[in-house]
């Protein structure tokens, strides 16, 4: 087991160019100087998304602006064709544990030839005034898909399967796979007894992003129908997982996910 600390990545850059100040017009032109060596610009690094391995990552998290706990992030393999995704948040400061950070969520799921197809899904959520705790079954043999636990009973009714479907966490592995430079991506969440269209643009270039003390070189890639809910991830190539997650309610900052350190094989 590879257990890396991440380190700042290497900057893509770009050749300078001079341009020599033209001469007045009342005055002679000097005679030219010898013009420089041509500066070869670097190649852009071709984007990779990173392949399916196990991995744990760490985030710090925030809620609304400030420090508020942890959050882990596991992909492991079961064997065969079988993996399982899990996410964890933790709050440990202030009110965060009272409000309700403190998450715990997991998809089994199988890699089909790249594709990932949910198998089962639960979600415990815990809190000082609330708990919830809720189980779901991908039934690709039936076509249905079917939550029991801690909801409303319109969402413990069978759902509709659909080739793609994914769920909560499995977006996530999905953009990281399906991200490039400028692409659109459009998902099918099915998740504790609802259905939503998700769909999400990638910047056309990367950007610099600094998350905590490390600054990366990163693709941008926002949720573009989620209304007063913003997703908005930055991934970055050879991390197996996003660099930061940021989740917006009416434009403001609501549970950011910045990554500190990753373990892989």
């Amino acid at each position: 087991m590879k257990n890396t600390t991440l380190l700042r990545p290497a900057l893509l850059l770009s050749a300078l160019f001079c341009l020599a100040a033209l001469p007045s017009a009342a005055q002679q032109a000097p005679e030219p100087a010898p013009a420089a060596p041509a500066v070869p610009a670097l190649p852009a690094l071709a984007w990779e998304p990173p392949a399916l391995e196990p991995f744990t990552a760490t985030y710090q998290a925030f809620y609304k602006g400030k420090e508020a706990g942890d959050a882990t992030m596991r992909v492991t393999h079961a064997g065969g064709t079988q993996w399982r995704v899990d996410m964890q948040v933790v709050g440990r400061r202030g009110f965060a544990s009272v409000l309700g950070l403190n998450l715990e969520q997991s998809t089994v799921f199988e890699n089909q030839g790249g594709q990932y197809v949910p198998l089962s899904q639960s979600t415990v959520r815990k809190g000082l005034f609330l708990g919830k705790k809720v189980t779901g079954t991908y039934d690709w043999q039936a076509g249905t898909a079917r939550w029991t636990g801690d909801l409303k009973k319109e969402r413990t009714q069978p759902i509709p399967l659909q080739a793609g479907d994914q769920s909560a966490l499995l977006l996530n592995l999905a953009i990281m796979r399906d991200a490039r430079p400028g692409s659109a991506m459009h998902y099918r969440y099915v998740d504790v007894g609802r259905v939503r269209q998700h769909d999400y643009q990638s910047a056309s270039a990367t950007e610099s992003v600094q998350v905590g003390e490390l600054s990366y070189d990163a693709l941008r890639v926002a949720r573009t129908n989620g209304g007063n809910d913003e997703t908005i991830l930055w991934i970055a190539n050879g991390v197996p997982t996003p660099v930061r997650i940021l989740q917006r309610k009416d434009g403001q900052d609501y549970i950011d996910l910045r990554l500190i350190e990753y373990q892989g094989v």
